[in-house]
């Protein structure tokens, strides 16, 4: 039986939209299995306290506003001193540098914070010139490697530390991850977009869109 071209075309065509629609499910089933994944593991590490005796403690950057740490650089500064006022590491480092003009980085603004509420210039070391939280992780390793630091623990926003253990173990560096204490509620859109920004993050360096 001769099949007419036309038909033969509807039938071309029926497949590989039939196919298409296939790949289209894959790719979303994908996508949010993935989302799912990386949210739980996000969750996993903002919930987890793992601060323990270490080498170092190591506290990464948030904004500062000439020369005064932001609340949220403030809480996480906060939190390394009482790691460090518990004897949990005899140094700590602070991380991050500044906008361009800026005359204070956020590396420095922690150095200056720990000084002022009593921990000794010998105690400190400040990175001031990575500019995002791949740097910083890259950073810290150069400096642990320097300083013979085997284990850090590293200190930040809870949503933050899987991103940064993640990029810490591929700088070959041991860390612990310590969340700093959130006094208040902060809603749940801030929440969102700060899951959305990590996942997005951490996709993209998977990815290797960094």
């Amino acid at each position: 039986m001769i099949v007419p071209e036309t038909n033969l075309r509807k039938h071309r065509g029926g497949v590989g939209r039939s196919l298409l629609r296939s790949v289209i499910l894959l790719v979303l089933a994908g996508a949010i299995a993935w989302t799912a994944w990386v949210c739980g593991q996000i969750r996993y590490y903002a919930d987890r306290d793992e601060a323990r005796p270490a080498d170092a403690i190591a506290v990464f950057g948030a904004a500062e506003y000439d020369g005064t740490p932001s609340p949220v650089l403030r809480a996480r500064l906060d939190h390394a001193l009482d790691l460090y006022g518990r004897k949990l590491a005899p140094l700590v480092v602070t991380l991050g540098g500044g906008d361009e003009g800026d005359r204070h980085s956020e590396g420095g603004v922690g150095h200056d914070y720990l000084l002022a509420h009593g921990v000794p210039e010998t105690a400190i070391i400040a990175e001031t010139q990575s500019d995002n939280t791949a740097q910083s992780a890259a950073r810290l390793a150069v400096i642990a490697r320097t300083n013979h630091l085997d284990r850090v623990i590293v200190v930040s926003d809870g949503t933050h530390l899987f991103r940064i253990h993640a990029l810490c173990e591929h700088d070959g560096l041991i860390v612990y991850t310590s969340p700093r204490p959130v006094g208040r509620s902060i809603g749940w859109q801030n929440t969102f977009s700060r899951m959305a920004h990590e996942i997005l993050s951490y996709t993209a360096w998977r990815l290797h869109l960094h």
